[in-house]
């Protein structure tokens, strides 16, 4: 599996990376399915599944390079090094363009969903009734997620190393947006956005030589939270993976087929006309740590066809498959 890869290939894996760190960091897109659209999702698998009791004792034994090979590491430290990256800068982009532009950013990813169903589904090749029975497994699970209400907040420690291990799931199964999940599960804020916060502001008070944050019992409640959701998270890639590679080799046209339908069924998630409703207690607004109103739910409708921002949006829509028939147009173009 592991692969000789060129610098252009190596700089094009990072890209990779990239993309499917910002998807992980979106409510409803699935960084999965970047992995699985640009071709190295069962590397990725594949990698995470080399994390295991033969590569702790190569890396406690000193053997750095041997643990390196074994698990590898070009390969994770170009991806995960692009998700980390886009983290603090992609990321931040699709942030504000989800702030001021919030209806053909969903379209946009709206789009691509529906050409990464194209891109996926026309290399599977002959589909049997078992397979368009799986397929159709997906799509109804993919839906019955869109539409599940959430979950009240709940920072039980259990409940946060669970949240993570299910959090990230986004990366490990196409179509399943972890962020998401998250959201259904009442923690996302807590979680992605106050736990991660206070992470860095105790980070930077540290480097900086203030050690009086850490005798702040606010900050280390959130610190132990960050730090238990984080082994959940390690504790979750590695499992997962591991799960999805036995079933992938043993059943790996069903698999397949379950994962579009999943894709497909995340549509539900993605519908670009929906109205964010925020939560309340007491008729007020609540907010996160950053002053942010806290995402509880979408409401979705259907739109007003003949106006100006549908039709803009319907573009977007169209852009988003033209990028992924653009995928698959330099894909072919690279293979021959």
């Amino acid at each position: 599996m592991q692969k000789d890869r060129s610098f252009l290939d190596k700089i094009y894996l990072f890209i990779k990376g990239i993309a499917m760190g910002a998807a992980n960091k979106v409510p409803g897109v699935s960084g999965g399915t970047v992995s699985y659209v640009f071709d190295f999702y069962e590397e990725l698998i594949y990698s995470f599944r080399r994390i295991n009791i033969d590569a702790f004792k190569l890396l406690f034994t000193g053997k750095f390079k041997s643990f390196y090979k074994y698990t590898n590491g070009q390969f994770l430290t170009l991806v995960m090094g692009g998700s980390i990256f886009s983290y603090f800068s992609v990321s931040l982009i699709l942030d504000y363009f989800l702030k001021h532009y919030e209806l053909y950013v969903w379209s946009c990813f709206f789009g691509m969903i529906i050409g990464s169903i194209y891109y996926i589904g026309k290399d599977f090749g002959k589909w049997s009734r078992v397979s368009f029975v799986f397929l159709l497994i997906g799509i109804s699970l993919g839906l019955a997620i869109s539409f599940l209400k959430p979950a009240t907040e709940n920072d039980n420690l259990w409940f946060v190393f669970f949240c993570g291990i299910i959090g990230v799931s986004g990366m490990t199964l196409p179509g399943l947006s972890g962020s998401f999940i998250l959201i259904l599960l009442g923690n996302y804020v807590l979680l992605l956005v106050d736990s991660v916060n206070v992470f860095f502001n105790i980070i930077t008070n540290v480097l900086t030589g203030n050690f009086e944050v850490l005798s702040d019992p606010i900050k280390i409640r959130y610190l132990k939270i960050i730090s238990v959701f984080t082994a959940g998270s390690a504790f979750g890639l590695v499992t997962i993976s591991h799960v999805l590679g036995y079933v992938l080799s043993k059943w790996n046209k069903l698999v397949n087929a379950i994962i579009i339908g999943f894709i497909a069924g995340s549509l539900g998630i993605v519908w670009p006309w929906k109205k964010t409703i925020y939560v309340k207690k007491d008729n007020i607004f609540q907010t996160d740590i950053a002053g942010n109103k806290i995402v509880e739910n979408y409401e979705r409708y259907l739109p007003e066809f003949y106006s100006v921002e549908t039709f803009t949006a319907i573009f977007f829509i169209f852009l988003g498959v033209g990028l992924l028939l653009a995928l698959d147009y330099y894909d072919k173009k690279y293979r021959n």
